[in-house]
């Protein structure tokens, strides 16, 4: 007769439903504090002994994989601590359970470490920092012949991907065709501060007196409407979204294309797309990679209809590598890219509130720059709630890259008649 094996673990009443769900997705919104991590922890746990997959491979995935260390590795080894032959791997953070299946952490600061794998269950943490790209074209992939399962979880950060997620886990999602999302696989659950039981009230009253109204009812009252915390663009972004100018912009074949790049070494590099109509800066298109050369962006370049008259480059790109002997410039000119100009070195405070101004006049493609947008509406100053105050510098994560191209673009996009004295008229009225 086969062992029982028991987790020291006593579910928190507030998620026993999501524990004895029998949907195929799952979506938590939580506030903070809750116990949503241990939860999750728990139910990969549990899926990995009980589900009965021949080498079983489960995830836990958060926005960076120092975060994935720091909030969920510990939990992992408390929780499996007690099993006959748990095996770890400290330097690859997985963990052997009794029968040979795995759990494993990831961050999708690198996602290319996400590639070429299956999964059978996956833990989405903080889903509203995730770049949103990442589940959709490496993750959701790897589900399908195993018929995995996904829960994504999450305090708000306002109207993103974990948004989305959360409105087609009720079922309110429009599709494309404008006809409703289809729920039916979808278990959704909120917990909110002042309903959930799981906070002394008197510490509930201090940090409502102390927090501002914006971070405790994002914080504690999972509201999706509350600005996000130290958001860099934050206001200059609602009033883009408010004043419709995050809407389709199509290609104008009559004016030309500047790009913007922000070049990662060992890392993502982002590029933005802009023409300018008339007296509008318009964003038509953007584009994020990592783990590849140089030349894999000269070809999404060549592989546009565009016609480019600049393509903006960081201050440091005409500096020699020490791995090819060319700088990034002269890269990018043996490849065919040749009119390339790098913008001006200002101080990052100095870039942003260039970068501020310039969003007021611009008009974005709200599809094919969704990505880029999630970066610049998530893109924000770190708070220590030691200190009590925001960094000097923004946090440097995912939508770090698409923001420095950004303000890499706010810096070098010029075209003459963008900046052109008014036309004087002559005075023909006739006395």
């Amino acid at each position: 007769m086969p062992t029982k094996i028991v987790i020291p673990y006593a579910p928190r009443p507030a998620f026993l439903p999501f524990h004895g769900r029998s949907k195929r997705w799952a979506c938590l919104v939580c506030h903070r504090r809750a116990g949503k991590t241990v939860a999750c922890i728990n139910e990969l746990i549990k899926a990995g002994l009980s589900e009965g997959k021949k080498d079983g491979r489960y995830a836990y995935v958060a926005p960076q994989l120092s975060q994935a260390k720091d909030i969920a590795w510990s939990y992992i080894k408390q929780f499996t601590g007690a099993l006959p032959g748990i095996q770890y791997n400290e330097s690859e953070l997985w963990c052997q359970l009794p029968g040979g299946n795995r759990i494993r952490l990831y961050g999708t600061d690198n996602a290319d470490r996400l590639r070429g794998l299956y999964m059978d269950g996956v833990i989405m943490d903080e889903y509203a920092q995730h770049d949103p790209t990442v589940f959709d074209l490496i993750i959701r992939p790897q589900l399908i012949d195993r018929k995995g399962w996904a829960v994504f979880i999450g305090t708000p950060a306002g109207h993103n991907k974990f948004y989305e997620i959360y409105q087609k886990s009720l079922g309110i999602w429009e599709n494309e065709d404008g006809t409703k999302f289809d729920n039916a696989e979808w278990f959704s659950m909120v917990l909110k501060a002042s309903q959930s039981g799981l906070l002394p009230v008197a510490e509930l009253e201090a940090a409502r007196r102390e927090m501002s109204v914006e971070a405790y009812e994002q914080e504690l009252e999972c509201s999706f409407e509350a600005a996000i915390k130290g958001a860099v663009f934050g206001r200059e972004m609602k009033i883009a979204t408010d004043d419709g100018r995050i809407c389709n912009v199509p290609y104008d074949r009559n004016a030309e294309v500047w790009t913007a790049w922000d070049l990662g070494i060992g890392d993502a590099t982002a590029i933005w797309f802009a023409q300018q109509v008339g007296r509008e800066a318009r964003i038509i298109d953007f584009y994020m990679s990592s783990g590849v050369a140089i030349d894999h962006y000269v070809r999404v370049l060549k592989d546009r209809p565009y016609n480019y008259a600049r393509h903006l480059l960081p201050h440091d790109a005409d500096k020699t590598e020490l791995g090819t002997g060319m700088s990034i410039v002269e890269q990018l000119k043996s490849m065919g890219v040749r009119n390339t100009r790098v913008v001006p070195k200002l101080t990052v405070s100095e870039g942003i509130e260039q970068a501020r101004k310039f969003i007021t006049r611009c008009y974005f493609d709200q599809k094919k720059c969704y990505q880029g947008l999630e970066a610049l509406k998530l893109y924000r100053y770190e708070y220590s709630d030691k200190l009590g105050i925001f960094a000097k510098r923004p946090l440097h994560d995912w939508s770090s890259h698409p923001a420095d191209a950004f303000r890499y673009l706010a810096i070098g996009f010029k075209p003459e008649s963008l900046n052109a004295a008014p036309i004087k008229y002559p005075n023909l009225a006739i006395p």
